[in-house]
């Protein structure tokens, strides 16, 4: 196994483990192999697949999966991130909150659907509040572990500023959970990380105060 490359910076036991194609297949060979194995599954369950409404079923998930919800694994995909001068010398504590969450569980593949807070403190450069959105999606557009996108949005966040001051917290809901198992439909998981300034108490629960909006 490999880890997939990002920021120098991430662990190696908090990156997306992957194998060599991911680089050496290109979009539609993965497609094409996804259609034909899903058909077989599909065949397996005893579905018809000469049904008007299943018959390009295959075609579909594949290119789901490969274009949608698990394009966060292709590298070519991560967001070019711009940053701006901090011409007005903002200081203070910048938050991006409600920011929508929608990946998979990677032990069950159904969904996790939840929502990103994220904030920093600007140094000499902000960066676009779209980015802060195009980088949560791009981790979380793969099979995860929500304590794990935690952690790579943290990271991510941390290189693109080249400083430690940045907070995520995600609060989620896991279909793992809620369809199959236990079956609880009312529970929710939240995961946090909190950098440099966010280690201060008072600063923490600022930011907090912002998300609950107490």
């Amino acid at each position: 196994m490999h880890i997939l490359p990002n920021a120098d910076s991430i662990e190696p036991n908090i990156e997306t483990s992957y194998n060599d194609i991911v680089f050496t297949e290109s979009t539609e060979e993965k497609k094409e192999k996804i259609e034909y194995h899903f058909s077989q599954i599909m065949e397996t369950l005893g579905l018809d697949l000469d049904d008007d409404s299943l018959r390009d079923t295959p075609k579909r998930v594949a290119k789901m999966y490969v274009e949608e919800i698990f394009s966060g694994l292709n590298p070519e995909n991560k967001p070019s991130i711009s940053l701006f001068e901090n011409k007005y010398g903002y200081k203070r504590m910048l938050v991006e909150k409600d920011i929508t969450v929608y990946s998979n569980c990677e032990h069950h593949f159904v969904p996790i659907i939840g929502k990103a807070h994220v904030a920093y403190f600007p140094d000499k450069h902000v960066i676009g509040l779209s980015k802060i959105n195009r980088v949560v999606q791009f981790y979380a557009k793969r099979p995860q572990v929500q304590e794990r996108l935690t952690m790579q949005i943290a990271e991510a966040l941390k290189e693109i500023f080249q400083h430690n001051d940045v907070a995520v917290v995600i609060e989620a809901d896991h279909l793992c959970v809620a369809s199959r198992g236990i079956k609880d439909c009312n529970s929710k998981t939240v995961t946090e990380f909190y950098g440099g300034k966010f280690q201060n108490e008072t600063i923490r629960q600022e930011f907090l105060s912002h998300i609950y909006n107490k």
